[in-house]
């Protein structure tokens, strides 16, 4: 029996372990992070981020070529329409191994693979403390220059009027 080029077997054949490896892909694809052991989880984050990749192409001949590995349409949709987008300004790196303790019935290292949430799409990332400064100062002297020249017209007007109709009824009191 041929063993595989590369990482530790995952016992069976190597049709047997293919057909494995792209039934992890496909609910990792779907549910965002599975919890697997760690063997099959390194074995499986270089065909992840293939997959990954070729859903950022976007064409044809990748979709059908993701279709070879992953059989299920409507994870391939979600992959070529909702995770690849996410990464499109990521060079690599779309997955993450978290290990966790080992399994309860035979003491196998456990690991989490999940698809790492990409951050600068959703927010921009945190300025550094000087340009943080720097932006907050001249958000001030903006406020302050802009405060002040909407606020002097508008509000001296309302000054004189204000007092004016509050004096005429004391004087009208006094008087009476």
């Amino acid at each position: 029996m041929p063993t595989p080029t590369k990482g530790p077997r995952l016992g069976g054949s190597p049709a047997h372990e293919r057909l494995m490896l792209a039934n992890l892909a496909t609910s990792l694809f779907k549910h965002g992070r599975i919890q697997t052991t760690e063997t099959k989880a390194k074995r499986l984050r270089p065909l992840a981020e293939q997959l990954i990749t070729r859903a950022k192409r976007g064409d044809l001949h990748s979709r059908r070529r993701v279709l070879t590995v992953v059989q299920d349409k409507d994870v391939v949709f979600t992959l070529f329409d909702e995770i690849a987008p996410r990464f499109a300004n990521r060079p690599g790196g779309y997955t993450r191994i978290v290990k966790t303790g080992p399994r309860k019935g035979d003491a196998a290292p456990m690991a989490i693979i999940e698809l790492v949430e990409e951050l600068a799409v959703a927010e921009p990332a945190k300025p550094s403390k000087a340009s943080a400064r720097k932006a907050a100062k001249a958000e001030a002297v903006a406020a302050l220059a802009g405060g002040d020249e909407d606020v002097t017209p508008s509000s001296a007007p309302e000054t004189t009027e204000a007092p004016a109709p509050a004096a005429k009824p004391a004087d009208e009191a006094d008087e009476s």
